[in-house]
């Protein structure tokens, strides 16, 4: 895992963009532009405020079995990742495969991240993590 960069985003899984981001925005947080994932099968919103890391709300909106329904049925709205960024998704990718990492599903473009390639990857000891090419 030395090759991750910095952290990018805490991804929390909720049913609602709009009741969650209220709360924060009540708060001095500033919420993005909602972005349609097609491809993630989910909604996709982040939330900034100084000094706080960026925070990523993604539900499954009216996608038909989105993996984010699978979240929320086993822990709720709740933290379900973290994010990482490093140079290039698939050596990365490679790289966290051979530490005993599993690839959720091969790197794709997000809309949500500027159509930078992503990838999903989970770990018994670890949980799962995003990672995001730079």
């Amino acid at each position: 895992m030395k090759f991750l960069k910095k952290l990018d985003h805490i991804g929390y899984a909720v049913n609602d963009i709009e009741s969650t981001a209220r709360r924060y925005i009540e708060s001095g947080w500033t919420m993005s532009e909602i972005y349609e994932e097609t491809i993630q099968k989910a909604r996709i919103a982040f939330l900034t405020k100084e000094g706080f890391p960026k925070i990523e709300l993604v539900s499954p909106g009216n996608y038909d079995h989105s993996p984010v329904d699978t979240i929320l049925k086993r822990s709720g709205v709740a933290p379900y990742h973290l994010c990482y960024v490093v140079e290039n998704v698939m050596e990365a990718m490679e790289a966290l495969y051979e530490e005993g990492f599993m690839p959720i599903f091969m790197p794709v473009e997000s809309i949500a991240m500027g159509n930078r390639k992503i990838c999903y990857l989970q770990s018994l000891q670890i949980g799962t993590i995003e990672i995001v090419e730079e």
